[in-house]
Protein backbone atom coordinates (compact mmCIF):
# COMPACT_ATOMS: atom_id res chain seq x y z
CA UNK A 1 0.00 0.00 0.00
CA UNK A 2 2.88 2.61 0.94
CA UNK A 3 6.19 3.16 -1.06
CA UNK A 4 9.12 4.04 0.88
CA UNK A 5 10.02 7.71 -0.19
CA UNK A 6 10.26 11.36 1.20
CA UNK A 7 7.26 13.50 1.71
CA UNK A 8 6.80 16.92 0.90
CA UNK A 9 6.97 19.21 3.25
CA UNK A 10 8.36 17.65 5.60
CA UNK A 11 11.37 19.13 6.73
CA UNK A 12 14.46 17.44 8.58
CA UNK A 13 17.44 19.50 10.14
CA UNK A 14 20.71 18.49 12.09
CA UNK A 15 20.83 20.15 15.60
CA UNK A 16 24.39 20.99 16.36
CA UNK A 17 26.04 21.06 19.38
CA UNK A 18 28.10 23.87 20.86
CA UNK A 19 30.15 22.24 23.61
CA UNK A 20 32.64 23.55 25.74
CA UNK A 21 34.13 22.90 29.19
CA UNK A 22 30.70 23.73 30.91
CA UNK A 23 28.66 21.61 28.40
CA UNK A 24 26.67 22.07 25.77
CA UNK A 25 24.43 24.56 24.13
CA UNK A 26 22.10 23.63 20.86
CA UNK A 27 19.39 25.70 19.38
CA UNK A 28 15.93 24.03 18.86
CA UNK A 29 14.02 26.70 17.04
CA UNK A 30 15.41 29.92 14.83
CA UNK A 31 12.80 31.47 13.09
CA UNK A 32 15.35 32.45 10.37
CA UNK A 33 16.03 28.83 9.44
CA UNK A 34 12.16 27.60 9.72
CA UNK A 35 10.52 29.00 6.68
CA UNK A 36 7.21 30.56 7.55
CA UNK A 37 6.82 27.89 10.66
CA UNK A 38 5.39 29.73 13.42
CA UNK A 39 5.10 28.43 16.79
CA UNK A 40 1.99 28.42 19.14
CA UNK A 41 3.19 26.78 22.23
CA UNK A 42 5.99 24.04 23.36
CA UNK A 43 6.46 21.30 25.47
CA UNK A 44 8.92 18.52 26.36
CA UNK A 45 7.49 14.79 26.63
CA UNK A 46 10.16 11.63 28.13
CA UNK A 47 9.43 8.07 26.06
CA UNK A 48 11.13 4.94 27.85
CA UNK A 49 12.96 2.57 26.15
CA UNK A 50 10.52 0.13 23.47
CA UNK A 51 7.71 2.66 24.07
CA UNK A 52 6.15 4.16 20.95
CA UNK A 53 3.90 7.25 20.75
CA UNK A 54 1.28 7.21 17.90
CA UNK A 55 0.83 6.83 14.98
CA UNK A 56 -1.45 9.66 15.03
CA UNK A 57 -2.34 13.01 12.23
CA UNK A 58 -3.71 16.38 12.64
CA UNK A 59 -6.05 17.91 10.41
CA UNK A 60 -4.61 21.43 10.89
CA UNK A 61 -1.81 21.38 12.91
CA UNK A 62 1.63 21.29 12.02
CA UNK A 63 4.43 19.94 14.66
CA UNK A 64 8.24 20.97 14.85
CA UNK A 65 9.55 17.89 16.57
CA UNK A 66 13.33 18.05 18.03
CA UNK A 67 14.59 14.54 19.06
CA UNK A 68 17.04 13.81 21.76
CA UNK A 69 17.64 10.09 22.34
CA UNK A 70 17.55 7.32 19.95
CA UNK A 71 14.70 7.52 17.89
CA UNK A 72 12.75 5.82 14.94
CA UNK A 73 10.39 8.05 13.35
CA UNK A 74 7.79 6.93 10.74
CA UNK A 75 5.98 9.16 8.53
CA UNK A 76 3.38 8.29 6.15
CA UNK A 77 1.54 10.85 3.73
CA UNK A 78 -2.02 10.78 4.03
CA UNK A 79 -2.68 13.71 2.24
CA UNK A 80 -5.01 12.50 -0.88
CA UNK A 81 -3.42 15.88 -2.88
CA UNK A 82 -0.30 15.63 -2.03
CA UNK A 83 2.50 14.62 -5.00
CA UNK A 84 3.79 12.01 -2.15
CA UNK A 85 0.42 10.63 -0.97
CA UNK A 86 1.28 7.15 0.34
CA UNK A 87 4.57 7.69 0.44
CA UNK A 88 6.25 6.59 4.11
CA UNK A 89 9.35 7.64 5.39
CA UNK A 90 11.48 5.96 7.99
CA UNK A 91 14.57 7.93 9.80
CA UNK A 92 16.00 5.31 11.31
CA UNK A 93 18.30 7.60 14.33
CA UNK A 94 16.17 10.43 14.63
CA UNK A 95 18.55 11.64 17.61
CA UNK A 96 19.41 15.21 17.39
CA UNK A 97 16.94 16.18 14.78
CA UNK A 98 14.16 18.89 14.32
CA UNK A 99 11.94 17.98 11.75
CA UNK A 100 8.67 19.54 10.51
CA UNK A 101 5.29 17.36 9.98
CA UNK A 102 3.20 19.31 8.19
CA UNK A 103 -0.92 18.62 8.76
CA UNK A 104 -2.08 15.46 7.41
CA UNK A 105 0.77 13.56 7.68
CA UNK A 106 0.59 10.85 10.20
CA UNK A 107 3.68 10.23 11.99
CA UNK A 108 4.53 8.43 15.08
CA UNK A 109 7.95 7.35 16.56
CA UNK A 110 9.71 4.41 18.98
CA UNK A 111 12.45 4.80 21.29
CA UNK A 112 15.29 2.03 20.33
CA UNK A 113 17.46 3.01 23.02
CA UNK A 114 18.58 1.65 26.33
CA UNK A 115 17.39 5.01 27.93
CA UNK A 116 14.98 7.65 28.40
CA UNK A 117 14.73 9.69 25.40
CA UNK A 118 13.24 13.32 25.02
CA UNK A 119 11.22 15.09 22.31
CA UNK A 120 10.65 18.67 22.42
CA UNK A 121 7.66 20.07 20.52
CA UNK A 122 6.75 23.25 18.96
CA UNK A 123 3.02 23.10 17.23
CA UNK A 124 1.48 25.78 15.55
CA UNK A 125 -1.50 25.17 17.54
CA UNK A 126 -2.68 25.32 20.91
CA UNK A 127 -3.56 21.70 22.07
CA UNK A 128 -7.38 22.16 22.78
CA UNK A 129 -7.54 25.77 21.73
CA UNK A 130 -7.20 28.52 23.49
CA UNK A 131 -8.14 28.09 27.20
CA UNK A 132 -8.33 24.15 26.24
CA UNK A 133 -11.97 25.25 25.34
CA UNK A 134 -11.76 23.13 21.68
CA UNK A 135 -12.21 20.26 20.38
CA UNK A 136 -7.75 18.19 20.17
CA UNK A 137 -6.97 18.59 16.78
CA UNK A 138 -5.89 14.57 16.66
CA UNK A 139 -6.70 11.46 14.66
CA UNK A 140 -5.12 8.71 17.02
CA UNK A 141 -4.15 5.15 14.73
CA UNK A 142 -2.26 3.96 17.60
CA UNK A 143 -5.32 1.51 19.30
CA UNK A 144 -6.68 0.39 15.59
CA UNK A 145 -5.88 -2.95 15.16
CA UNK A 146 -6.85 -2.38 11.36
CA UNK A 147 -4.60 0.44 10.84
CA UNK A 148 -2.03 0.47 7.67
CA UNK A 149 -0.09 2.98 9.67
CA UNK A 150 2.50 0.27 12.20
CA UNK A 151 5.34 1.30 14.11
CA UNK A 152 7.29 -1.74 13.89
Amino acid sequence: MFKDGEIEGVVIKKLKSYTDDRGWLMELFREDESGDFEPAMSYISVTHPAAARGPHEHKDQADYFCFLGKFTLYLWDNRKKSPTYNNKQVIENADRLAVIVPPGVVHGYKNIGEEDAMVINFPDRLYAGRDRKEKVDEIRYENDSETPFKIE
